[in-house]
Order: C-alpha cells, then sequence, then structure tokens
C-alpha cells in the first residue's frame, strides 16, 4: 500500500525511501506517490453541485439583488406618485397610454423591486426571489422590444443592463447560492 509522500523535492529523500535503492526506482515511486496524492485530493474535493458557492459570489448576488431592488422601486415610485403630463415629459411613452396601464406598470416595477430583495433578505419564502428575478427578466425583455418598435433605442442600456443582473440573480439563487428559508 503507497502512503502519501511529504517530500516534494526529488533530492532529498530522507525516512520516506530505503537508501539502498537506486535513483531510478526513487523516481518512480515518487511518481507513482505523488499521482496517489493527487487522485486521493480530487476524490475528496466536493462536486460543483455540492460545493458551496464562494464569498464572491454571495457578495455579487446582493449587489445585484439590491440594485434591482433600487432601479425597480424607484421607477415604480416615479411612475405611481408623478402626474402623468409630468411623467410624460420623462417618459414620452407614459402620456400615450392610459394612467391605468402605466400606474399597473408601476406597480408592477414595485413588486420585483420587493420581491427581488425582501423574501431573500427576511427569509421568508425566499423562492420568490427567484420568481420576482424571472418576472423582472420578462419585464425587461417586454420592455426592450416595447422600446425598440418605438425607436427608442437609446433607453434600451438601462433594460439590458437590468436583464443581465435579473438573469444573472435567477441563475444565482435559483441554481448556486440558494437562500435556505427560516426555520420557526
Amino acid at each position: 500500500m503507497l502512503t502519501r509522500v511529504s517530500i516534494r523535492s526529488s533530492t532529498s529523500r530522507k525516512g520516506t525511501y530505503p537508501e539502498t535503492h537506486n535513483d531510478q526506482k526513487w523516481r518512480n515511486y515518487q511518481m507513482v506517490a505523488t499521482l496517489t496524492s493527487w487522485r486521493t485530493t480530487m476524490s475528496a474535493t466536493t462536486t460543483l453541485e455540492t460545493a458551496t458557492p464562494g464569498r464572491a459570489l454571495r457578495i455579487g448576488l446582493w449587489a445585484g439583488q439590491v440594485l434591482i431592488a433600487f432601479v425597480f422601486i424607484s421607477a415604480g415610485f416615479v411612475k405611481l406618485t408623478t402626474p402623468i403630463p409630468q411623467l410624460a415629459a420623462m417618459m414620452p411613452w407614459a402620456g400615450q397610454y392610459s394612467e391605468t396601464f402605466v400606474r399597473s406598470i408601476a406597480l408592477v416595477d414595485l413588486a420585483g423591486g420587493i420581491g427581488i430583495i425582501l423574501p431573500a433578505l427576511t427569509r421568508i419564502l425566499p423562492r420568490l426571489t427567484v420568481l420576482a428575478a424571472l418576472g423582472c427578466a420578462v419585464l425587461q425583455v417586454i420592455a426592450l422590444v416595447f422600446h425598440l418598435s418605438r425607436g427608442e433605442a437609446p433607453v434600451t442600456p438601462l433594460n439590458v443592463v437590468l436583464l443581465a443582473l435579473s438573469l444573472f440573480v435567477l441563475w444565482g439563487r435559483s441554481r448556486k447560492a440558494p437562500i435556505a428559508p427560516r426555520q420557526f
């Protein structure tokens, strides 16, 4: 049975292999021991599915969630509280659709912003964060199509960034770093 060799240098072999063997046998032994050590190390590591997510990933997910929540809640609040004529000066499409439609979009924005951060933060039904991320991503795809169909391409980079962040949070919170629900 081979044991793990702790000596890394090929010139020092004191205490690990009998001095009576020649150097070729020593090199062969050292190579086999290194391969055995590598194989043991590889079998002891966890797979990607069971590995705990890295700190950078968790921080990135929280930062993405906070940024999405800030943008969606801010946009929803502005669309909900600003009179339509003033809102139309900022967003031309708002003056061309009914007030009910604009206020409904505001509520969807607010729900997405709250849903992407609050369930994860409180750990009460954290799977709602994944659903909110999916909803935010779908909303951004619809917004992209809407703005491009109206010839408003200059406003679409924000939609692309929000779409990417929403997909990142969707992937991260559903696959790599899900949040465990609170135990009552």
